[in-house]
């Protein structure tokens, strides 16, 4: 990687080659762990916007003097920024940034607000501290700044390069007010930057003080030991898990916001001696719309590693240790890496569908490590308007679905793809917004049946008390979240409106993505998300474990007959005689061999019938392969 940026230190001794014994690497891995929850912990009591404060979506990390992430979740912050930004760095200086443009996708759209900080220590860059949070409005067309019609990423609101927001430790405040001038809601953005910055603050202070203790050499020295650490025991997960024969995997986005798609993702993986190469030659061509992912090589390298140590082994520190051993390819001018302005807002649909991938590409080898899908997107609700007094609302909302199943168990119902999220709790919803929640529960049946069960659909009815519009961000309303090993797809998502509220009759399907929604008080929105795909044969399920979800209200009484269930009268308790007489039946059609992987029905039927789905509103969109016919229709 060539850095441009130019690193000014006072002090330019030399760091000494120092042997890092297991107790004293244990002690400092274990203080920068705890640095980096404080991190988490600082930004989550000191934000204002539900989004970073109740939901989570803030990311950390600390990194070592060359900007390798040591510990954290998003690894790749600095290597794009150090190659991007023709400047200095200062003790003092701290950056801000929300191009992802400009620091090679590090960031994945303009919501993400970025600071980076390089820590000194005697005059020496010793570290860095880096945080991002999605701010819920960035400016541009529409509320929320994520405009699901966009063309370019002009049209996403505010886009700053890597800028010195302090200056050698001088707040440059016309900086800051030109950045704020640009956005809906100042107060929560001033809020919020301060909080991420805080949090950058409050690592650089953990690190000063582990240098005193040990000393800057042995700190530099741990942080490095550290990553070598990750890279031995990557390098034997590597080795057991992947195969030097190729395997390839393909998914789809649904739409674009606009009419076209669905849009192909495909991946081809394989292993030469020690190095992992992912290929995603194949992948369609960059969309019109928003949804493209201008994905960083680190930061995939990242997603791939997390799947890896959750998987595999858990108890491995994630850090960018590894990353010499992953060969990432991703053509120019497709969808994952858009050439220059495209529109990026709406990238989550993509950044779901690679989680899927990754599943489907490291179990191939393994079936029995094989997870089904679910992570199928991060879908985003907003609603915004003035209120009866003037004073201006603006809700960002992260939705949830069903959570794939696993080898050894359930997925969780109308859970979060990313592990640290939380739900926004309805009192705060319902004190700080013009609605209420009128029924927030997990949607029956909605997951795939197997012998371990998808995780059901989340379904979030909102009854607006002001007038104001809506914007809807979701998908895999069009191709199914597949199951494995002979496990049975979940459920699409649908969106339907209730004008007037229920009982009128007035309904509205709505497409997944969509803005500038006008609703009016009393109207209710069913904002129903996907199931996750099923692992295994339904009948090879516990009847006890079925009877028991029945109970629960996660699967139906008819629901139950795909496990080859049948309950007695009661809807409560298993008819052993008349459940083993059905399993008996379904088990003689079954194949010999369950199928890898079950996607429902095949791409030209779901095409052929998408204009027929009742679901789907009408003026239904046009459906589009990607390639010449939606090169066609741009014109």
């Amino acid at each position: 990687m060539a850095i441009k940026a130019q690193v000014i230190e006072g002090n330019k001794k030399p760091f000494k080659k120092t042997p890092i014994d297991a107790i004293t690497l244990d002690i400092i891995e274990s203080a920068l762990r705890n640095a980096r929850f404080e991190m988490d912990a600082t930004v989550f009591r000191t934000a204002m916007s539900p989004g970073i404060r109740e939901q989570h979506d803030a990311f950390p990390l600390i990194a070592n003097k060359d900007g390798k992430m040591v510990v954290g979740q998003f690894g790749s912050f600095i290597g794009g920024f150090l190659a991007g930004y023709d400047g200095t760095i200062e003790e003092g200086d701290v950056f801000f940034t929300n191009d992802p443009y400009k620091v090679e996708g590090a960031i994945s759209h303009a919501n993400d607000w970025l600071i980076i900080l390089p820590i000194y220590y005697a005059h020496r860059l010793v570290a860095w501290s880096c945080h991002f949070g999605h701010m819920t409005d960035n400016g541009g067309k529409v509320p929320g700044s994520m405009p699901t019609d966009a063309t370019t990423i002009f049209e996403e609101g505010l886009v700053t390069p890597p800028t010195k927001l302090y200056k050698k430790g001088v707040l440059q405040a016309n900086v800051l007010e030109v950045m704020l001038n640009q956005v809906r809601l100042p107060t929560w953005n001033r809020s919020d930057l301060n909080a991420v910055l805080a949090a950058c603050r409050v690592a650089e202070r953990r690190v000063h003080e582990m240098c005193e203790r040990f000393g800057d050499d042995v700190f530099v020295g741990a942080c490095q030991a550290a990553l070598d650490r990750n890279k031995r025991a990557m390098a034997g997960l590597i080795q057991q898990a992947v195969s030097e024969t190729p395997v390839s995997f393909e998914d789809y986005v649904d739409d674009d916001g606009r009419g076209y798609g669905p849009y192909k993702i495909k991946c081809t993986m394989w292993r030469e001696g020690e190095m992992v190469i992912l290929d995603w030659q194949g992948t369609d061509p960059q969309a019109i719309g928003s949804i493209n992912f201008y994905l960083n090589e680190n930061m995939l390298k990242m997603f791939w590693g997390i799947y890896m140590i959750m998987v595999f082994d858990p108890q491995i520190l994630f850090n960018d240790g590894f990353y010499d051993l992953l060969d990432v390819r991703i053509p120019k001018g497709t969808l994952l890496k858009p050439n220059f302005p495209a529109a990026l807002s709406c990238r989550t649909h993509a950044l779901g569908r690679i989680f899927d991938t990754f599943a489907a590409l490291l179990g191939q080898k393994t079936p029995e490590f094989l997870c089904a899908a679910g992570f199928s997107s991060s879908p985003h609700f907003m609603y915004s308007g003035h209120d009866k007094k003037g004073e201006w609302y603006q809700l960002y909302q992260i939705g949830f679905g069903g959570i794939p199943a696993k080898p050894f168990g359930d997925g969780p119902d109308g859970h979060s793809m990313w592990p640290s999220f939380t739900n926004v709790p309805q009192e705060y919803l319902e004190a700080y917004f013009p609605l209420r929640i009128e029924r927030h529960e997990t949607v029956a049946d909605t997951g795939g049946a197997g012998k371990f069960r998808g995780g059901n659909a989340l379904r979030v009815d909102y009854c607006f008390l002001e007038d104001g519009e809506i914007s809807i961000h979701d998908d895999r309303w069009l191709t199914y979240p597949w199951g494995v090993n002979g496990g049975t797809p979940g459920a699409r998502s649908v969106k339907i409106l209730y004008r007037g509220g229920y009982g009128t009759g007035k309904l509205e399907y709505h497409l997944s993505k969509c803005d500038n929604v006008k609703v009016k008080a009393g109207d209710i929105l069913a904002f129903i998300t996907w199931g996750g795909g099923g692992w295994g044969w339904g009948i090879d399920r516990d009847a006890e474990l079925v009877a028991a979800d029945v109970r629960r209200g996660l699967v139906t009484v008819d629901g139950a007959k795909r496990y080859g269930v049948v309950l007695n009268a009661d809807g409560e308790t298993v008819n052993a005689a008349e459940t083993q007489k059905l399993r008996d039946q379904i088990r003689a059609t079954l194949p010999a061999k369950a199928p890898v992987f079950d996607k429902g029905p095949p791409m030209a039927e779901i095409l052929a019938n998408a204009e027929k789905e009742t679901h789907i509103p009408a003026p239904r969109p046009p459906v589009f392969r990607p390639g010449a016919e939606h090169a066609k229709a741009a014109e």
